[in-house]
């Protein structure tokens, strides 16, 4: 499969389902929304959201957490556009009506196998970086996660009484075909970036670890163009932080991948710049990596980069408009060299301002673009 869909040559009807969600989700998705809005008018295309809801928001309006008219949208849609979703009153509460079992059985649902979560460190970010300027400039990183299969999907799983109380169990599993398939991706996408590919695994310790690694291995002859390597987990924890420029694609299984991937946080300064790509079905799933963190809700302190570089990874992947994401990542960075910043992102020096407001930055900086950028 192609990670990256060709060039449109006509307008295009952007039409995604959105799924605001629960927290900040309302707020960054509203601000990404009117990037894309802008996006549309100024290469002349066209933008028809419709809106459903999902998560909290879902349970509480309709009983469960991913109602059946939110599920039949989005099956039928080419892209979904998603917020957030979680919120501290669904603990304890019945498997349908919980955020999280919503987010996991969609992505199911739309058979999103493989998950792209591109960490780039912004020039104009460096001095917030968690990390030394020396050792985190010029980071830039595509982790590809596996995203339906592993602990999180395996069964048998759930609770039962042991001679220690009661115990609980998860199975980690993977075939042939679904490692396959998920490193055809990191393959292809090595390939097209600086061909350089690191599978993780723990294969020193999991069988199901040992056979990821001889079947990434086994395809390796498929790409000679790609450079491959394999690092166990806890070893690629410490060298993502301390040696991150080394690394160009990661590929790796469902769990490793969920924590690796949130250590570009540190990298980059905030949780709230990352964006991710749900790719593999017929339905493109795209939301910000950070959560629905209630604490910020309806405060306007959220950082919308995530959701906006989210939805320039929708007009990549789902729409083969290249051109117009670029134009989305450069107005962006235009915004950050400004000194405009959202709370999380203060530094001495620095202007901050809410989600609204620095969403409209970038509609703005995207609408006149600099000079030294123009299309």
């Amino acid at each position: 499969m192609t990670v990256v869909a060709p060039r449109a040559p006509v307008a295009v009807r952007l039409n995604p389902v959105v799924l605001p969600g629960d927290g900040v989700g309302p707020e960054v998705t509203a601000a990404a929304m009117d990037v894309l809005a802008v996006v549309a008018e100024r290469f002349g295309h066209s933008l028809d959201p419709v809106s459903h809801d999902i998560g909290w928001v879902a349970s509480v309006t309709h009983g469960v957490s991913l109602p059946e008219a939110t599920l039949e949208a989005c099956v039928s849609a080419r892209a979904v556009v998603l917020g957030a979703v979680g919120d501290p009153r669904a603990e304890g509460a019945p498997a349908e009506r919980r955020p999280e079992a919503a987010l996991l059985a969609l992505r199911k649902a739309l058979g999103c196998f493989a998950n792209l979560r591109p960490i780039k460190v912004d020039d104009a970010l460096l001095d917030v970086s968690a990390v030394r300027r020396d050792l985190v400039e010029g980071t830039d990183i595509l982790i590809v996660r596996e995203l339906i299969g592993g602990i999180y999907f395996g069964e048998p799983r759930g609770r039962k009484d042991g001679p220690g109380g009661v115990m609980a169990f998860d199975t980690m599993a993977y075939d042939q075909e679904e490692i396959r398939r998920i490193a055809r991706v990191a393959f292809e996408a090595a390939g097209e970036r600086q061909g350089r590919l690191t599978s993780i695994d723990k294969a020193n310790v999991l069988e199901s670890s040992r056979l990821w690694r001889e079947t990434v291995t086994a395809m390796s002859p498929e790409y000679p163009e790609v450079s491959l390597s394999h690092m166990l987990v806890d070893r690629a924890a410490m060298e993502l932080i301390t040696r991150s420029r080394d690394f160009d694609v990661i590929l790796a299984p469902n769990l490793f991948g969920d924590v690796l991937s949130d250590e570009g946080a540190a990298l980059t300064g905030s949780m709230g710049v990352l964006a991710s790509a749900s790719i593999g079905g017929r339905t493109g799933l795209y939301e910000p990596v950070h959560g629905s963190a209630p604490d910020l809700a309806g405060r306007d302190l959220a950082n919308p980069i995530g959701a906006i570089r989210s939805a320039g990874l929708m007009l990549r992947h789902t729409y083969g408009l290249s051109h117009e994401a670029n134009a989305v990542d450069a107005a962006i960075a235009d915004v950050l060299s400004s000194g405009l910043r959202t709370p999380d992102l203060e530094a001495p020096g620095t202007r901050v301002v809410g989600t609204g407001a620095f969403g409209r930055a970038v509609a703005q900086a995207l609408s006149n673009p600099h000079p030294d950028r123009q299309s």
